[in-house]
């Protein structure tokens, strides 16, 4: 009885085992089943991610909307409020502002005091600039004596500036005290100080400068010497040759009789300026300067080409944005005397990169669009550029073309092709004056080939980074970027000079020869090289994405063998839009570069991210690629 019991639960257990065994199986398949279902939907989408990626690389508008779309989404236009930054090395500009914190009206005289600190015995050049009569003294030995009224001198270059006096000083190892008597009639009364400039030559080494500051000064807290690099005392009595207490010792925590009661040493007033915000390692899209101007003049162009506003209206905020705050910029320049303070260089600069170039937006929107919100502002600028580009801009002597005094004089730029040559181009078109336009093209078409008698090296077939005129012998290296403002400027002046113009041909035939030339050093993948003709330096997608837009013109607009130059522009599209990702950071741009003999110094030029000078760049590329592809599918 018990062994058939046995028997009918064992075949009762492996009934029940199949079952459980076929449950497992047919749910294992609906689970494969649904696996299965699962997989195919990724892949599906996957596949379409990849066939969206592709149709987005056929259409290089859709990649430069990316650009774009960050540009909107990341630029504030607004200033933050901050303290005046000082460094403590002695290697800029110093000034002492007795007027703003003492106050002016009166005759007196005031001190300021430092310490220059360095690391052996030095002998150093120190410029002074200062109104009426001015004394220094370094460990307490006079080094510097002026008498007398007068006015504050100082001349401003492109990119510095000299002070109308210079004294040396001798610096023993370790600080030194700076002890400076200001005297004032009642108007002006600051004190200027700075070390000789270098005009922003390239340097073979770091050059040693003091540091400069209350940092080592006995009895002044940490907390005084983060504020400012100067003490200041006063007002005393006028006299500029009246020997008051600091002359013969600063004491701290005590009182000195001054011309209207008791006085004691402090730092001089601080003012808050209005700073750019979060600016990167290169800068920040909103600055007054030719790249971030390029940035809106590529904007206002893509709004035309997609018909989206949201892109014109970027450029017009940048654009209103720096002419309503001209005001607000000149008071911090020249009543504040905060020569390096945000966007600066709006106000009387010298240099085609702060005028021309970024005025762009401003004369295309003036050209394109009417009575719209400060176009009297646009109009009263764009007037004086007009009047700078005829007139204002230093030329090479016996030619037409842009100079610089920047490293020395009178140094030919070939990044001053596109700095001035397309402004002249949009002015000839904004005329409603035939004369006036005549004159422009007439200018633009002349600097083009006076620009390639400096820098165009005929053996090369590629422009040399600049010219100095001094030594015309010296050739610099061929920097990529460089190259692709001279074919960019090139191509400003064939879209819009009259075909039957007698300097045309030899434009459109110096533009080809470039071309060509170019052709050969374009990578594999389609990039140029930082230095083109060096395949050892990086490649750079400014460079690139210049020339891809300037080959795309000349396809579209039949300069260029369409044949040999559409697969040409295709590759340097590709290896542009490879720089770009889906949220619009454009990788691989090299910094904005001085011009040097070394070759080195191009070849270890650092790279940043969305560095305007190449994100503009690629804007202008796919707009024309797009264009070009456009033509091609008609």
């Amino acid at each position: 009885m018990d062994g058939r019991i046995d028997e009918v639960a064992a075949g009762t257990f492996r009934k029940l085992t199949r079952q459980v065994a076929l449950k497992r199986l047919t749910d294992m398949i609906v689970i494969r089943k649904k696996c299965i279902s699962v997989l195919f939907f990724v892949l599906l989408l996957i596949t379409n991610s990849e066939a969206q990626t592709g149709k987005d690389d056929l259409q290089p508008v859709n990649k430069i909307k990316k650009i774009g779309d960050k540009l909107i989404r990341e630029t504030p236009f607004a200033y933050k409020l901050i303290l005046p930054i000082h460094t403590q090395v002695f290697n800029g500009l110093n000034f002492v502002d007795f007027g703003r914190t003492f106050g002016k009206g009166k005759e007196a005289v005031a001190y300021g005091f430092t310490q220059l600190t360095v690391l052996k015995d030095t002998l150093f050049t120190i410029e002074i600039a200062h109104n009426d009569a001015c004394k220094v003294w370094c460990n307490g030995t006079l080094v510097y004596e002026k008498k007398g009224g007068r006015d504050i001198e100082i001349k401003r270059d492109e990119r510095s500036m000299s002070m109308s006096a210079a004294f040396p000083v001798h610096l023993k190892k370790g600080s030194n005290s700076l002890l400076i008597k200001s005297a004032t009639t009642g108007k002006e009364w600051c004190v200027f100080l700075q070390p000789p400039s270098e005009k922003d030559a390239v340097l073979d080494g770091p050059r040693a400068y003091p540091a400069i500051g209350l940092k080592h000064v006995q009895h002044v807290d940490s907390s005084v010497a983060s504020l400012s690099n100067w003490l200041v005392i006063g007002p005393f009595a006028a006299g500029i040759d009246t020997e008051h207490e600091p002359e013969k010792e600063c004491r701290f925590g005590t009182m000195y009789p001054g011309l209207a009661g008791p006085i004691t040493w402090t730092v001089p007033k601080t003012e808050v300026l209005g700073d750019v915000i979060d600016a990167k390692a290169w800068g920040t899209t909103y600055q007054w300067n030719y790249h971030n101007g390029g940035v809106a003049w590529a904007m206002e162009q893509l709004s035309e080409l997609t018909g989206e506003k949201k892109y014109d209206q970027w450029a017009g905020n940048f654009c209103d944005f720096q002419m309503e705050g001209m005001p607000f910029v000149d008071y911090q320049v020249n009543k504040l005397r905060s020569y390096n303070s945000a966007n600066a260089m709006v106000i009387n600069s010298r240099l085609l990169d702060f005028t021309l170039a970024p005025s762009l937006p401003l004369i295309y929107r003036l050209r394109k669009e009417k009575n719209f919100k400060n176009e009297s502002i646009y109009k009263t600028y764009i007037d004086r550029m007009m009047e700078y580009a005829r007139v204002g801009q230093i030329r090479s002597k016996g030619y037409t073309n842009y100079t610089r005094t920047t490293p020395e004089e009178y140094t030919v730029w070939v990044d001053d092709m596109f700095m001035g040559i397309p402004f002249l181009m949009q002015a000839g078109l904004y005329t409603s004056d035939p004369e006036q336009r005549k004159l422009f093209f007439d200018d633009a078409a002349s600097q083009i080939l006076d620009f390639s008698k400096h820098v165009w090296d005929r053996e090369a077939r590629l422009f040399m980074h600049a010219s100095y005129s001094s030594r015309p012998q010296v050739k610099l290296p061929y920097w990529s970027r460089a190259n692709g403002w001279a074919i960019w400027a090139m191509t400003e002046v064939l879209m819009a000079l009259p075909n039957d113009h007698p300097k045309y041909k030899a434009i459109l035939n110096l533009y080809r020869d470039f071309s060509n030339s170019l052709s050969r050093y374009q990578s594999p993948e389609g990039f140029w090289h930082n230095v083109i003709n060096r395949d050892d330096s990086p490649v750079e997608v400014s460079g690139t994405a210049i020339f891809t837009m300037a080959m795309a013109r000349g396809v579209r607009l039949g300069w260029l063998d369409a044949k040999k130059f559409t697969p040409i522009v295709e590759k340097g599209w590709k290896a542009t839009a490879s720089e770009i990702e889906d949220d619009g950071t454009v990788h691989k741009i090299c910094v904005g570069t001085m011009c040097s003999e070394d070759v080195n110094y191009y070849m270890t030029r650092p790279f940043y991210d969305d560095d305007t000078h190449g994100s503009f760049a690629v804007i202008f590329a796919g707009m024309e690629v797009q264009k070009m592809l456009d033509q091609q599918k008609k």
